[in-house]
């Protein structure tokens, strides 16, 4: 026997060699295996990092719509009762009976506005428009809910500010207008949605929440699957990979693939749009042209002449004047600012400057460094500095275009500007997840100073959400700026709200103004009395000439920046001489 084996050694080692080459020839070719070969090594793969993570979770099996307002983690009882005044202070009324026929919903065709008031109006006063709606038959309507915005503009001034609309409950509605400029004024009111609309939009909030969706690419290797993604997931259907934030409780989910664990995860980008969201009987209150966005016109005349104020007569005063602000009766509505000479002239707290060349700009932000978070609306800051300001360098940070991050130094004058957009929901085309960052955390990782500036405005990828999902996200953030201002008093925070923009019959669905105007109650009440400063970008767009819409036009961002700049840089009072 022994004998034999010398004589079968070369067989052997060729044998050896045989399986050796054919082993390298399915190694290089292993892209090529069948999706089953490879899903059974991948099953031994993923059965060993289920030993050690489990990622998935388990979650009803009945999908209700109102679970994803209870995700996350739970309020504190003074939080708690403080949602339950902010859904009280958001409560919209609504038709009595639903179901009524087109015929009989608002008509802003036929509804008009009369102007109020005494036969002389001067600088300081107050205008009173009252708004009366019909419906399509031309009868009075008998509830409120229309959904009502208005403006006072003098188109030949570059002047406009906006107006406050009360509902009356019983189809009129009255609207007030500080007057600020002597001259002649005029009256738009629009009609965004009727009160018949209204409820339509409730409905989607509430029980399509999902209506937006998202995905996640997931990748091992050769290996890649795409899978849905939200915040909102109809639970049961298959498992889930559970991304919920670690320190803020923030919740986000993405359906599991089938060969591929939860932590090949690799990037997060907007799905689509769901379709065919409402009955035929619905679509009849979303038509443009007809019900969304119609001006409602005058029955009379639509202007009226504003008078100086008699000192002003006395001492020949100016309204054009920088350092004049008219003055506005206690009792009368205060806006946050109005437009003169298309330049914002702000209100409360602080006198606007006008920065208007990019030297300005840079001894403004010297040795400063400022932080921008949130969505796209925020990014055009960073855009309006980088594009003004030449001596600011941009980083090539290799970030896809429109989603960032981005940053910009100017080395010589010890300036640092930064953009990051906010963690999920976020409607972007795609986003690495090692760049998903909630704000709360991001401001935990500031340090703070009188050279650190902080700008925020998180609202437009919340509107598909019920309104629990957007105060839980601002109650994390606003721990967050408590936090850092604990930490560092001096620092700056601003805060940017919503703002209106074009609408359609199918942009009402995802981004109506109604959403937004709700969203921008709830902001400014939860950050009403912090020493944050709050640039109104609802009354800032509302006021101007410009169209609405989602991106405010170059006019109007140099107006928020000038404003930011403002807050940054202030007028400081000279001291008088003893």
């Amino acid at each position: 026997m022994q004998g034999h084996i010398p004589r079968l050694a070369p067989i052997f080692i060729l044998l050896a060699l045989s399986g050796f080459v054919l082993l390298i020839r399915n190694i290089t070719s292993l892209e090529k295996w069948n999706c089953q070969t490879v899903s059974t090594f991948y099953q031994i793969q993923n059965g060993i990092y289920s030993a050690f993570k489990t990622l998935e979770t388990s979650l009803p099996t009945e999908f209700n719509h109102t679970y994803c307002a209870r995700l996350g983690q739970a309020p504190t009882v003074e939080e708690a009762r403080e949602e339950r005044y902010l859904l009280s202070s958001i409560a919209w009324p609504g038709p009595p009976v639903q179901g009524l026929p087109l015929r009989l919903s608002t008509d802003p065709a036929q509804s008009y506005f009369v102007i109020r008031g005494p036969a002389e109006l001067h600088v300081g006063g107050q205008l009173v428009v009252d708004v009366h709606m019909l419906n399509f038959m031309g009868q009075p309507k008998r509830h409120g809910g229309d959904f009502l915005v208005a403006r006072l503009h003098s188109p030949e001034l570059g002047a406009g500010v906006a107006g406050r609309v009360h509902d009356h409950l019983d189809g009129n509605y009255t609207v007030l207008f500080p007057l600020l400029w002597a001259g002649l004024v005029r009256v738009e009111v629009t009609m965004v949605h009727p009160s018949e609309a209204v409820v339509v939009l409730k409905r989607l909030r509430e029980e399509q929440p999902d209506r937006v969706y998202f995905k996640s690419l997931f990748r091992s290797g050769f290996l890649a699957e795409t899978t849905v993604c939200n915040l909102c997931l109809p639970f049961g259907q298959q498992p889930l990979c559970n991304y919920t934030d670690p320190q803020t409780g923030e919740p986000w989910y993405c359906y599991k693939p089938k060969m591929l664990g939860c932590d090949t995860r690799i990037n997060h980008s907007k799905g689509g749009y769901k379709k065919n969201l409402l009955t035929k009987y619905e679509e009849q209150f979303f038509q443009s042209g007809v019900n969304i966005k119609v001006p409602i016109h005058a029955s009379g005349m639509d202007s009226v002449t504003v008078l100086p104020t008699e000192q002003e007569n006395k001492k020949c005063l100016k309204i054009n004047s920088p350092s004049v602000q008219p003055r506005v009766r206690s009792s009368t509505f205060t806006p946050a600012g109005y437009y003169y000479h298309d330049t914002w002239r702000h209100f409360t707290g602080i006198r606007m400057r006008q920065f208007n060349d990019s030297w300005a700009i840079t001894q403004c932000l010297k040795g400063k460094i400022v932080y921008m978070f949130g969505d796209s609306t925020v990014r055009q800051w960073f855009e309006y500095f980088n594009a003004f300001v030449p001596e600011l360098k941009e980083f090539n940070l290799r970030s896809p275009k429109n989603v960032g991050p981005y940053l910009a130094v100017d080395s010589r004058h010890d300036i640092l500007l930064s953009y990051s957009c906010h963690g999920p929901p976020i409607r972007f085309t795609s986003v690495s997840s090692s760049e998903m960052h909630y704000v709360a955390n991001e401001l935990d990782r500031i340090r703070g100073g009188p050279d650190t500036v902080v700008l925020v405005g998180v609202w437009s990828h919340f509107s598909t959400f019920p309104v629990e999902v957007y105060i839980r996200r601002l109650r994390h953030i606003r721990r967050a700026v408590v936090r850092l201002l604990n930490r560092e008093p001096t620092t700056l925070v601003a805060i940017r709200t919503a703002n209106p923009q074009k609408l359609d019959p199918e942009s009402s669905l995802f981004n109506s103004d109604w959403f937004s105007l709700q969203q921008d109650i709830v902001l400014r009440a939860m950050f009403r009395g912090l020493n944050v400063r709050l640039l109104d970008a609802w009354e800032m767009s509302l006021a101007h000439r410009h169209p609405h819409m989602l991106h405010p036009p170059p006019a109007i961002v140099k107006s928020m920046v000038d404003l930011i700049l403002s807050y940054i840089c202030p007028v400081r009072k000279k001291k008088r001489r003893s």
